[in-house]
């Protein structure tokens, strides 16, 4: 591909190289791998703060999440553009904490032998059904990844039920696991992206950032030249030579890169894909001690409403002001919450945390909500991994949507969109594939 031309740019001495649109985790990584070969970059973020769906807002003391992004050490892009040790990562209690019929089981840890596993006491039947579920998650973990989405693809639903794997260890424990792990309680999402992430949950350990997930798109931003992001900057329209902002004026570039969601990357590209979604609601509430005293994902089997909980406190001291503790409760799906709206819907959270639980939950105080009806790009199937993230030289798109709906896939997408600017440039000599990881 011939290089691109940057003197046919009428360009002010002050206009970026590059403009990128949206501060989330895909246009931070795009403008650091750009800024990494040299080029001036602008980041324009609409909103007072970075992050878009991975900011972290304090409240009272209490480190607020937009939701609870669990992470895992078995995705690589994460090692490769953030410091982990920086954002000191705190890993799960191994497995996870299933409640089913009243009773709370601990089930799904792949450090356990499948021997131990099928000795353990819980939902999932008999112990052959339980060692068949270990053998399963083994052998994820042993198969290369190129191998899983060579397989047929189908629904997630459809793939667990074809599989001989038992009714109740399928119901207590794998659909309620990805259900939480993919934000799809019906599970549509395509049986490649699923046993991917299966993968990673055998192969790694799921965790957080001590400081809330806010830490990451703060690093990211802390790598880039100052004054390389500009706040509160509103884009109303995108070319291949520059932007034009609501209150700034007109920037213009030799390429721009739309790294918002892919509904506003629609408004601005009429056109563009836009994916269907599934909502997440998020409860916080505090309490004077921890309903559990450990850092340990609690599904929820019984299909209440609610589909898994977490007390933040208990993942590392400083979610919550000293005494207290931070408990998030996730509810999936678009349910009717009624005039009310998902506030309306905390009590009947607050009823379902006692039984989950087993304490009483009247005292607990409700702190905030966040519902977000576009949190997780649907992945169903056919689902295309790694969408072209390049329009026509000038114009590129990133973000969870044009790859994997997780961290990994946004930070993926922005290395892929800068990795396609460079080329058009005529900066990119080494080509570099990307790992396909969930």
């Amino acid at each position: 591909m011939p290089a691109y031309d940057f003197t046919r740019r009428t360009r002010h001495p002050s206009d970026p190289d590059v403009v990128v649109v949206g501060a989330g985790l895909s246009g931070l990584a795009a403008a650091r791998a750009l800024t990494g070969q040299g080029l001036t970059v602008q980041v324009l973020e609409a909103q007072a703060h970075l992050g878009g769906r991975t900011a972290t807002h304090e409240l009272d003391g209490f480190r607020l999440d937009q939701g609870v992004h669990l992470l895992n050490t078995d995705h690589p892009e994460p090692g490769r553009r953030l410091d982990l040790d920086r954002l000191d990562l705190r890993p799960l209690s191994p497995g996870v904490l299933v409640h089913s019929a009243g009773r709370r089981y601990r089930v799904g840890d792949p450090q356990q032998t499948p021997a131990r596993q099928a000795a353990t006491r819980g939902p999932l039947g008999s112990p052959l059904d339980k060692a068949r579920l270990a053998a399963t998650l083994g052998r994820l973990a042993a198969t290369p990844a190129p191998r899983l989405l060579a397989r047929p693809e189908t629904s997630a639903a459809r793939a667990l039920a074809d599989r001989g794997l038992g009714p109740r260890t399928v119901d207590g424990f794998l659909k309620p696991l990805l259900g939480a792990l993919l934000g799809d309680p019906s599970l549509t999402t395509s049986s490649r992206v699923a046993d991917l992430v299966l993968r990673s949950y055998a192969r790694g350990r799921l965790c957080l950032p001590a400081h809330g997930t806010g830490a990451l798109p703060a690093q990211l931003a802390d790598g880039l030249p100052a004054g390389t992001v500009r706040l509160g900057v509103e884009v109303t329209a995108v070319a291949t030579d520059g932007v034009e902002t609501a209150r700034h004026g007109r920037i213009a570039a030799s390429a721009v890169v739309l790294a918002c969601d892919a509904r506003s990357a629609a408004v601005l590209l009429p056109g563009l894909r836009v994916p269907s979604f599934h909502p997440v609601t998020t409860y916080y509430h505090a309490a004077d001690r921890s309903p559990l005293g450990e850092p340990s994902l609690l599904l929820d089997a019984d299909a209440s409403g609610v589909a898994h909980t977490l007390v933040l406190s208990d993942v590392h001291p400083s979610y919550a002001p000293a005494g207290r503790a931070l408990i998030a409760t996730t509810v999936l799906g678009r349910r009717g919450f009624g005039a009310g709206g998902p506030a309306g819907f905390e009590p009947a959270v607050r009823r379902r945390l006692a039984e989950l639980y087993g304490t009483p939950t009247e005292g607990w105080e409700f702190l905030s909500v966040r519902h977000l009806p576009d949190a997780i790009p649907a992945m169903p199937a056919p689902h295309h991994l790694r969408r072209s993230v390049r329009l026509l030289a000038g114009l590129y798109v990133c973000g969870d949507h044009r790859d994997t709906s997780s961290v990994q896939g946004a930070l993926v997408s922005g290395r892929r969109a800068a990795q396609a600017v460079l080329r058009d440039l005529g900066l990119d000599t080494a080509s570099r594939s990307a790992d396909v990881a969930a």
